[in-house]
């Protein structure tokens, strides 16, 4: 797939397919890693472009995450994995539970629902667009792109401007992507863990995700954000052994 994977191994028992979130790598998951690691042979990947994974050389969607997870768990020997995916780790999870044996299944603070776009949201993409014909109008195009960029920076979110040109145009398109319609097809045990205070994917998004899965169970946490298993480690720790280990 033009891409090399950086994972982590660690730890024996059943396989755990462990997924960070955007712009983050296998260290920001590293505490799930440390709760598991006794009882599990846990599976810690750099997402490409992340960590110590190179980029992608085109412009991935889920489709291409969810072939690339295939790839993975097809190299490692894996069948029936435990999947856990935080924010877009938890995307990839649903894409590849939809269609594949999964033997269970956690979504932290996770992707997977297209976000309603606000007023304000299409004001700030049509004035960019306004911004960038008047840039390269007025200053043609080298000068416009340095302007522009430095536009970015400013108006565009914190993940946005980090990455690069390529993950900048794999992250919209992957935040355009809504995946209500693979849920019903989920046919693992899933757990959802929320921060009521997350403002990335919001507790509505996980309650749609109650609705949709077939068997699921959702915890959240109060005064938790997008980052609950850091939030609220003790808590997360105890909601996640318990489902681990329940038959």
């Amino acid at each position: 797939m033009g891409v090399r994977i950086a994972y982590t191994v660690s730890g024996e028992g059943s396989p755990v397919v462990l997924m960070h979130g955007w712009g983050c790598n296998h260290t920001t998951v590293a505490s799930i890693e440390n709760v598991l690691v006794g009882k599990f042979k846990v599976i810690n990947i750099d997402f490409p472009g992340c960590g110590a994974s190179t980029e992608p050389d085109s412009v991935w969607g889920v489709d291409e995450y969810d072939r690339m997870l295939e790839e993975l768990i097809r190299i490692e020997g894996i069948q029936d994995p435990i999947l856990i995916g935080h924010s877009h780790g938890g995307r990839v999870a649903i894409k590849y539970a939809s269609h594949h044996p999964v033997s269970k299944m956690v979504l932290v603070d996770a992707a997977g629902i297209k976000p309603q776009r606000s007023l304000r949201y299409y004001w700030k993409v049509y004035s960019y667009k306004t911004v960038k014909h008047l840039a390269h109008l007025l200053m043609g195009h080298e000068r416009g792109e340095k302007f522009l960029e430095r536009f970015r920076k400013r108006a565009g979110s914190a993940d946005y401007a980090a990455s690069s040109p390529r993950m900048r145009a794999i992250m919209s398109r992957l935040v355009n992507t809504d995946l209500k319609n693979c849920m019903p097809h989920i046919q693992c045990p899933t757990l959802l863990i929320w921060g009521e205070n997350d403002t990335a994917t919001p507790l509505s998004d996980a309650k749609t995700m109650e609705r949709l899965i077939p068997d699921v169970g959702l915890v959240s946490f109060p005064g938790c954000g997008h980052y609950s298993f850091l939030d609220n480690p003790v808590q997360f720790a105890a909601v996640l052994n318990s489902f681990m280990t329940s038959e």
